[in-house]
């Protein structure tokens, strides 16, 4: 993924639609199921056991450059 886009924006650009209020990770309506890899969670809604799950789209990528992680879309 390019450093100047979210997740949202490049799924979005691929034909797949995930809903985005506020693209700042604070309400928490891009929020998405993932199955595996290493996310740096930048929001400010989910709590400790939905991030070992769960990611906002709209602001969060993965934890090193060139990580990878699988959504459950």
């Amino acid at each position: 993924m390019p450093a100047d886009k979210s997740i949202t924006d490049v799924l979005g650009e691929a034909g797949i639609r995930i809903d985005v209020k506020c693209s700042e990770g604070i309400c928490g309506v891009c929020a998405t199921h993932y199955l595996s890899g290493e996310v740096d969670h930048r929001d400010f809604v989910l709590g400790k056991k939905d991030r070992a799950e769960k990611m906002m789209t709209c602001c969060s990528c993965a934890s090193t450059a060139g990580g990878e992680f699988t959504l459950d879309l």
